[in-house]
């Protein structure tokens, strides 16, 4: 394994420092939250600090396994979606293996396979395809070397949903191959309306994966899961977390249980919120005529861009948008893009800052265009 950093975790606001920033739009989660605007009864002066179950809390495996028509023992929590992504990775890839994978994409998805060595195909979704891709676009790509198919839906950092007949034909191509699929599904929770069981429920060939960070604003709680209803891939994974970390932190899983009690209350109120801020993005995208953008339809991200036919000085753009005007967003570069396009958090900031900082982006992209 050979590890480098990654861009997006370099020039992160976590590593920059959260107070140099006025307008933070590079966030791709809702608020963070206060323990205390949860609503929890949690006593946890009782909870013994000890190796807790190494698959995790049963009570939330239960829940979660519910959701997805799997045995509690078919779900592992992990250390965050990153986490699981990397139990994954590393389990089912190898030198001389083959991945495709969606990009852009969250890095992770992307730099992991490349530290393990394994070969890698890109399926590059475009703008002008509203960041759609089919089944057989799959098909074309897959080797007699592939172990493993990457997507992400909602998608990170376009915000696109695939579609169930197109994930169902997905599905059919790997089963066929006797291989894996790997949906991320981290903002699954992040849409309007309430969303389906986990794609693990389709097919013991689908490998679900999940966390507390986006929808639920408990980035701090290092809580993700991995869902899989195929018994040799459940023990395998298994494996990977005892040799990483053995359990997990029986406060952080505690505390997500309770959470994961509360879902249908909270996502009642994620619901409206999302829908209330995909209105501003789109109001001010309306009036916007420098920048477009593909509406996403999940997640509170999305991905626009200057538009192509301008002349457009990235450096100027982003040192504008930072020196000038207090303002951050995902640059292109994290996602292997040009710096033409750029992520926009909708989630996460204050609906003054996030007003804020999309007439920011308007007045930088006019500095860097000359209009």
């Amino acid at each position: 394994m050979r590890y480098r950093r990654m861009p997006i975790e370099v020039e992160s606001p976590e590593e920059i420092g959260y107070g140099t920033i006025r307008h933070n739009l590079a966030e791709s989660s809702m608020a963070d939250r206060r323990l205390s605007e949860l609503g929890l009864a949690l006593d946890l002066d009782r909870l013994i600090l000890q190796y807790g179950d190494h698959r995790g809390h049963p009570g939330l495996r239960e829940l979660l396994a519910a959701e997805s028509a799997a045995l509690a023992n078919q779900v592992l929590l992990a250390p965050g979606a990153a986490g699981a992504l990397f139990i994954v990775a590393t389990s089912l890839l190898e030198p001389g293996a083959h991945l495709v994978v969606l990009r852009p994409n969250y890095a992770t998805n992307i730099e992991t396979p490349r530290t393990i060595g394994c070969d890698v195909t890109h399926l590059d979704l475009t703008f002008d395809r509203g960041y759609r891709y089919t089944a057989d676009e799959i098909a074309a790509c897959l080797l007699p070397s592939t172990r493993l198919v990457s997507i992400t839906t909602p998608h990170n950092p376009t915000g696109t949903v695939l579609p169930d007949e197109e994930l169902d034909r997905i599905i059919g191509l790997v089963e066929a191959r006797g291989i894996h699929l790997l949906v991320d599904e981290t903002y699954r929770d992040l849409t309007v309306s309430e969303p389906g069981p986990f794609a693990a429920a389709r097919s013991t060939a689908v490998i679900s994966v999940g966390s507390f960070s986006k929808a639920y604003g408990l980035p701090g709680l290092r809580l993700g899961w991995i869902v899989t209803r195929d018994p040799r891939l459940a023990e395998l994974f298994l494996a990977a977390k005892e040799q990483i970390t053995i359990a997990g932190p029986v406060i952080d899983e505690e505390i997500g249980f309770r959470v994961y009690q509360q879902r249908a209350r909270l996502r009642t109120g994620i619901g409206a919120e999302v829908k209330r801020r995909v209105a501003i993005v789109r109001q001010w995208i309306a009036s916007e005529r420098l920048i477009e953008w593909v509406e996403p339809e999940g997640g509170v991200v999305c991905f626009p861009r200057i538009r192509p036919d301008l002349p457009f000085d990235a450096d100027r753009f982003y040192r504008t948008l930072a020196e000038d005007l207090g303002t951050y967003v995902g640059p292109g570069h994290w996602f292997e893009q040009d710096r033409r396009y750029f992520r926009v958090g909708f989630g996460w900031p204050a609906l003054p800052d996030l007003e804020a900082g999309l007439s920011a982006l308007s007045r930088a992209a006019a500095t860097a265009t000359g209009t």
